[in-house]
């Protein structure tokens, strides 16, 4: 099967926008929560974990505590999987404590249809009991195939299914934007 090529549509936000964004989002999380006990937030791989660093380290910033993070790999409880590779690469999950009774943020970069974070619930149900799961996520791109909803969002937008939406940070990428790609 032949990949689609993509082509850049706009940049949607820059560096400093995703910054703001960020802060933004730290600040909602700290308010739902009533500040930073039980918390503890978990990226999923790849781009979840530079999120969920730079939140952290947001939150640091903003109430002096330092907030566990972990890595979740969410390969293996894919309801695609077959279809994404014969022989899937799976990395390895780095949650370093329990999560039983805890209140989880989990964080990606993008949600869209919802399957990508019921797979991470399922495997978060893995690993404990946590009193509470949050989502925050940087772009909402609609199109939804599951009931789930972020509770913490960057930036809603409204996409077609031609389009995709590529957040880059440093981290993995060398730079921080979001662009509106399409599919030509």
């Amino acid at each position: 099967m032949e990949e689609a090529k993509m082509k850049l549509k706009k940049e949607l936000i820059d560096a400093s926008g995703m910054n703001r964004a960020i802060t933004r989002i730290a600040h909602e999380i700290l308010e739902k929560n009533k500040g930073t006990e039980n918390l503890v937030l978990i990226g999923i791989r790849t781009r979840g974990i530079p999120l969920a660093e730079r939140l952290a380290a947001k939150i640091k910033e903003i109430e002096g505590v330092e907030v566990a993070t972990g890595i979740l790999d969410i390969t293996l409880y894919r309801d695609d999987l077959s279809t994404v590779a014969k022989k899937p690469i799976v990395h390895q999950t780095e949650i370093p404590f329990d999560i039983t009774g805890k209140k989880v943020v989990l964080v990606d970069d993008v949600l869209y249809t919802g399957r990508t974070i019921r797979a991470a619930l399922d495997a978060l149900i893995d690993l404990g009991r946590p009193l509470q799961i949050q989502l925050a996520i940087m772009i909402d791109r609609g199109h939804r195939e599951l009931p789930i909803r972020a509770d913490f969002v960057g930036k809603n937008l409204p996409t077609s299914k031609t389009e995709v939406v590529d957040v880059n940070f440093v981290e993995t990428d060398q730079k921080d934007v979001v662009l509106l790609l399409e599919k030509s």
